[in-house]
């Protein structure tokens, strides 16, 4: 269970929400809305927490105000016609027409929808279920590709797609590389860096210096990538 705390820095309150899981460091993450995310050891107290946050005060600080510098995220999809939607890094218009036959499809600029219901509810069913259907094929596509580049590994992870809150991916102890729906509407150079970086964890489970030193090495410009997808506007 997240808990809310918070910790002042000049005139500045950071307001930041913890999360206690299995890991034995503590990490500190700026989302691009500017909330704040801590993902702490079992067994972490409150106050130590408090006191790593004070330190990185003005880390976390810059990073809010360089996220603020650009466009808010978009209103809630109305799933209606001419609405955007962004699908592997490319924005497309959502074309709805009624019809007999259910069907989405790339078409153009364009992603078609064709259904006998066109409400908004049925629309955004329709658009989903696609949705995750090309994540399946086109992640599998990516992570065939990146596990190459970790063959020496000893074990095989098992890909899975799942919606996520705050992450857009994650490696569990058992060996199960989950990826987030949302990460569909990326382009293949973000999803692969999110496959990359979950790999990396096969060898090192925390983010420390060895972690990012093999990661500098299977993904060289993976900080432009990273970059890329936490500005990236559904």
């Amino acid at each position: 269970m997240n808990e809310l705390n918070v910790v002042k820095y000049g005139d500045r309150e950071i307001v930041y929400a913890v999360e206690f899981c299995h890991r034995k460091t503590l990490e500190i993450s700026v989302m691009p809305d500017s909330a704040v995310q801590v993902r702490a050891p079992q067994g972490a107290t409150l106050e130590a927490i408090a006191q790593k946050v004070q330190k990185k005060a003005q880390w976390i600080v810059e990073k809010q105000d360089w996220f603020a510098k650009f466009p808010k995220a978009p209103p809630p999809r109305q799933y209606l016609g001419g609405e955007t939607h962004l699908y592997l890094g490319r924005r497309y218009r959502l074309k709805i027409e009624k019809g007999k036959e259910r069907l989405v499809k790339i078409d153009g600029g364009f992603i078609r929808v064709v259904s006998a219901d066109v409400r908004p509810a049925t629309v955004k069913k329709l658009l989903d279920e696609w949705l995750r259907e090309r994540a399946k094929v086109q992640f599998e596509k990516v992570f065939q590709a990146c596990m190459v580049r970790f063959s020496h590994s000893s074990t095989s992870p098992r890909l899975q797609i799942r919606d996520m809150k705050t992450r857009w991916g994650s490696l569990s102890k058992g060996g199960i590389l989950t990826l987030n729906i949302k990460l569909i509407a990326a382009p293949k150079e973000c999803i692969e860096y999110v496959v990359v970086h979950e790999l990396c964890h096969l060898k090192y489970p925390n983010h420390d210096k060895k972690f990012y030193r093999l990661l500098e090495t299977r993904l060289p410009d993976w900080e432009k990538r990273k970059l890329k997808l936490e500005l990236l506007q559904e």
